[in-house]
């Protein structure tokens, strides 16, 4: 009896297309997003923690995130936003 050796099929070039998708490229984005992730993750502890800090130096964290959220929109679009809120409060009688 002859002992026959099973070969394996030949492994496919990992950078070929696979079903019309380049494995590379696809590896490189998910790689990268991923990263990025992580990244967020870092930056996130890092503002949790400048929010703690604030805390204990007796600020208002909910006062320094809307401070926050306002320096991030446009003049015009602030004062439609106070017009607005100051138009309510006086309907509601406050």
């Amino acid at each position: 009896m002859s002992e026959t050796v099973a070969t394996r099929p030949a492994k496919k070039d990992e950078g070929a297309d696979v079903g019309g998708i380049a494995a590379d490229r696809l590896r490189s984005i998910i790689e990268r997003v991923e990263r990025l992730e992580e990244e967020r993750k870092a930056l996130a502890s890092d503002i949790k923690d400048i929010y703690a800090e604030a805390k204990s130096a007796g600020f208002d964290v909910k006062v320094v995130r809307q401070i926050i959220s306002i320096r991030k929109k446009e003049p015009a679009e602030v004062e439609e936003q106070e017009t607005l809120l100051d138009l309510y409060r006086r309907a509601l009688g406050m």
